[in-house]
């Protein structure tokens, strides 16, 4: 599913293009935990528009190396489930997620951006279960990718003035990622 870019306001990508690499890296470090791919996008400073700035976030989240990828992927968070969600789904999704960790070595990544709210636990748990029969390398492709997506929705999200860490796409451990690490 691909995330629709609309414009940053002019003032976000201007306050982002204009600000310090420290700060610049911070606001990156917050859409994917690689401090590679952060240093990479903060140092190509200025970007025209949003547009450019995501096709830079794609083609370096598409370099990163297995280190900075373990990196990433060792950053993301488990996500608060709704309220309402029964102690089964808890349960199952537990279960999902032990055996998935148990088989790669690191956590289930998912971009849910665009996905209802409702659908995105049995979404979540069919993916794991799916991504299960993979092979070890084949899914550390997918897994890159999910987080390559998530990096852009973050960072769409953060320059459009929604960049508050619980207004973010979704991905999961169920690393639902409405939860963005910290730098």
């Amino acid at each position: 599913m691909q995330t629709r870019a609309t414009p940053a306001t002019p003032s976000t990508l201007e306050h982002f293009n204009a600000a310090p690499a420290d700060e610049a890296v911070r606001t990156l470090l917050t859409c994917l935990r690689s401090r590679d791919w952060a240093l990479r996008l903060s140092a190509h400073r200025p970007y025209p528009d949003l547009p450019a700035l995501l096709a830079a976030a794609d083609e370096a989240a598409y370099d990163l190396t297995p280190a900075a990828l373990t990196e990433a992927l060792s950053a993301e968070a488990l996500p608060a489930l709704p309220p309402d969600t029964y102690a089964a789904a808890h349960t199952a999704l537990s279960a999902a997620h032990a055996a998935y960790e148990s088989r790669f070595g690191h956590v289930f990544v998912i971009c849910l951006d665009g996905l209802n709210p409702d659908e995105s636990l049995d979404q979540v748990l069919a993916a794991i279960r799916s991504r299960l029969a993979n092979d070890p390398d084949e899914e550390r492709l997918v897994a890159a990718e999910e987080l390559r997506r998530l990096a852009g929705a973050r960072l769409s999200s953060a320059l459009q003035g929604r960049g508050e860490r619980r207004d973010r796409p979704q991905t999961t451990r169920t690393r639902q990622s409405t939860q963005t690490p910290t730098p």
